[in-house]
């Protein structure tokens, strides 16, 4: 394992913890289908179905919103919704779905949190 995917490896460890904090729960987790893959698939509290791509850097690197490009929000909403179209027993139909990114900094042995909801 590279140091990067170990480093997204324990980004997305850490942004599951941090969601089941906030009484997320989560049903999925590097959810690869052929159109494409989402690091989580979590019901918030409020029964919404939330898909969340997880971005981590290590202090002193870019921040990690930015590697957000536009073609990568393109595929994760592309992806998010075939994903729902085939899951739509997850959806509540009050609350539908939405994206989340979670920005994590590596700070020492910590995280800085950035916990952005419903982007487009």
């Amino acid at each position: 394992m590279t140091e990067k995917s170990e480093l997204g490896k324990i980004g997305e460890d850490f942004a599951v913890s941090y969601l089941k904090s906030k009484k997320y729960r989560i049903i999925g987790r590097n959810e690869r289908k052929q159109w494409g893959e989402i690091d989580i698939v979590a019901i918030a509290q409020d029964r919404t179905l939330v898909f969340v791509e997880v971005k981590t850097m290590r202090e002193g690197e870019l921040k990690p919103e930015n590697q957000m490009s536009f073609s990568k929000m393109k595929k994760f909403k592309r992806v998010a919704a075939l994903y729902a179209g085939h899951h739509q027993d997850l959806i509540d139909d009050r609350k539908g779905w939405r994206l989340d990114v979670i920005a994590l900094t590596k700070i020492g042995n910590n995280f800085l949190v950035n916990h952005y909801e419903n982007v487009e």
